[in-house]
């Protein structure tokens, strides 16, 4: 049988993946079908850690644009994470998997206060855990939430699922002209201003030389395709490891 590549990884999902055919909020049947998924992944014995976006629920950034507050937008968007969380857990238990959901805001009824250490140990004991509120602070992304916690927890590559089988030059969805690209430098993707992660997180991956793998959420399978080492949707990494 084969081995996964990747012993500990962080998957990291937007709120929009919890949508389904509902347009807005939490569609129950697309929440089981990405339980499933990471329970597959869980099952090959791989340590997996999930930021979760809030953007089906609440965005902050575009309340601060609609006159609330761009602080308190924020953490109206970190509260909608922890509802998609506990959506995502209840789901994950019910296929039987154990899992945490982990909050950078104190919330001792509904979640555990995120503790690098405890994290780690939750990880090692086969959990997996979900982390929600961002990083606790306003004008940060989610996506920046996941390269903090991936660095964090010693994860050893960023999953990015998205609902595209890639990064590509301009929106596949409206561009048909778009070019995707198989592979990426992090200053490749500063440079050419690429949309799929903030520039924060970027630089934060390139720093700590953590790869980052774009791919499509929606085709079953493709996470433990990506666990496998197929070569799957877009791949951002060092310079020197770019293929040329």
């Amino acid at each position: 049988m084969r081995k996964p590549k990747y012993k500990r990884v962080l998957l990291k999902l937007s709120g929009e993946a919890l949508v389904g055919e509902r347009g807005f909020g939490i569609d129950p049947e697309a929440v089981a079908q990405i339980a499933g998924e990471v329970a597959e992944v869980h099952d090959l014995g791989v340590e997996i850690a999930l930021v979760i976006g809030g953007g089906n629920i609440y965005r902050g950034i575009e309340g601060g644009v609609s006159g609330i507050d761009r602080s308190s937008a924020d953490y109206m968007g970190m509260l909608a994470t922890v509802i998609n969380g506990l959506a995502l857990q209840d789901a994950l238990e019910k296929k039987g998997v154990f899992t945490r959901v982990m909050t950078a805001i104190e919330m001792p009824r509904l979640c555990e206060l995120y503790i690098r250490r405890r994290a780690t140990r939750h990880l090692e004991k086969g959990r997996v855990v979900i982390f929600v509120t961002g990083t606790g602070n306003p004008y940060f992304t989610t996506d920046t939430a996941a390269a903090l916690r991936a660095m964090e927890v010693e994860a050893e590559v960023i999953l990015k699922a998205t609902k595209v089988d890639g990064i590509y030059s301009a929106d596949p969805l409206k561009d048909k002209n778009a070019r995707k690209y198989d592979e990426l430098s992090y200053l490749d993707v500063l440079k050419k201003g690429l949309q799929f992660m903030d520039a924060t997180a970027i630089s934060l991956c390139m720093e700590n030389k953590l790869p980052v793998i774009v791919f499509d959420l929606f085709k079953h399978g493709n996470i433990k395709r990506v666990l496998y080492g197929e070569k799957l949707g877009s791949m951002v990494r060092n310079m020197e490891d770019v293929t040329q």
